[in-house]
């Protein structure tokens, strides 16, 4: 049975992505250091639920943690790495950006470094939409220049693009890194709005409208993220072509790079929402009405995000497809049976 390397398992993406391989008969790895960015059981109950599959291996490490990297490659030798661990938000990022350093970019070197001595068959590494920055013509397309990022988040995100295209030319390690799209479900992060929202609207609790309500994101339904995710598993970039061969062929508005197997994706619902809207759907689906207070944008963040999905299905075939309404009416039904409401 093929072997998978997922860094982050116990977060909220990983998590997903994990079971999805399980259930699919491979035997996963799961690393996680279960900091405690936020709730801590939160993360240890998602790696218990994975646990109970014989096939999993969970593994508590950091990933900067000298050699420790190297040493799990080493020894479990995966076909596939999917690398999602990362110290997530925009916001935190202001406030202790020493932690992204350490997690996103000291982090990622080490599990380049293992995979350069113990090279898989694919290498799938999360980035983020918010590599976009400034960028105002939309929706984004991978091949846009993404240099005037707004985060010190974005920033190292953006820092890992690179790093993995360098890594990939220099050694031949096939790697595709995806953007993610404002990604939302069951098992999800408590730091994200949909968490927040809903914990309060159903506490009687105002919630903090940033930008006044002027906000639109293109929403990812998780399940949606993870096909695509498992799909692009199966299309990794091919080598460039040698002097006097042909190119290899390309998708449509295809992001494989000239001198590296590299190429970037971006994953996301091809269908931005007002933030406003996105409420209205949380207060369908607890059947309350939010108490708004109204805010100015926050530093760092952006108005508006939208992904151009075009390239993930030429690639795949998929595209994202899970209505708002139906996609957080499913975190609310989640949520109240987590917490017992």
């Amino acid at each position: 049975m093929p072997t998978a390397l997922v860094t982050g398992s116990a977060g909220f993406i990983g998590h997903h992505v994990s079971a999805r391989l399980l259930a699919e008969g491979w035997r996963v790895v799961g690393l996680d250091a279960l900091t405690d960015y936020y709730d801590v059981r939160l993360k240890a109950r998602r790696h218990a639920m994975l646990s109970q599959n014989e096939r999993f291996r969970p593994v508590e490490a950091r990933l900067e943690e000298p050699e420790r990297l190297m040493s799990l490659m080493a020894e479990e030798r995966p076909e596939v790495v999917i690398h999602l661990a990362a110290q997530a938000g925009v916001r935190h990022s202001i406030e202790q950006p020493r932690s992204y350093v350490e997690a996103n970019l000291a982090g990622t070197f080490e599990l380049l470094e293992a995979a350069r001595a113990h090279p898989p068959a694919h290498m799938l590494m999360a980035s983020t939409s918010s590599v976009y920055g400034a960028e105002t013509e939309m929706p984004y397309r991978e091949e846009m220049k993404a240099d005037t990022q707004m985060s010190f988040y974005a920033a190292t995100k953006k820092a890992n693009e690179a790093m993995a295209h360098s890594y990939a030319h220099l050694y031949g390690l096939p790697t595709t890194m995806f953007r993610f799209f404002t990604v939302y479900g069951p098992w999800g992060r408590p730091d994200m709005a949909l968490f927040k929202f809903t914990a309060a609207i159903l506490e009687d609790r105002p919630i903090d409208v940033y930008n006044h309500g002027e906000m639109r994101r293109d929403f990812t339904y998780i399940d949606d993220l993870v096909t695509a995710i498992r799909l692009l598993i199966d299309a990794a970039p091919p080598a460039p072509a040698a002097e006097g061969d042909s190119a290899p062929d390309a998708a449509p508005g295809d992001t494989l790079s000239p001198v590296a197997p590299f190429r970037i994706v971006n994953i996301g619902n091809s269908a931005p929402v007002r933030l406003t809207d996105f409420i209205a759907a949380i207060e369908a689906a607890t059947g309350r009405a939010a108490q708004r207070n109204l805010m100015p944008i926050q530093p760092g963040d952006v108005p508006a995000t939208w992904a151009d999905a075009t390239l993930l299905q030429a690639l795949t075939g998929y595209r994202p497809q899970t209505a708002l309404a139906d996609g957080v009416a499913r975190f609310v039904a989640w949520y109240r049976d987590y917490y017992g409401l």
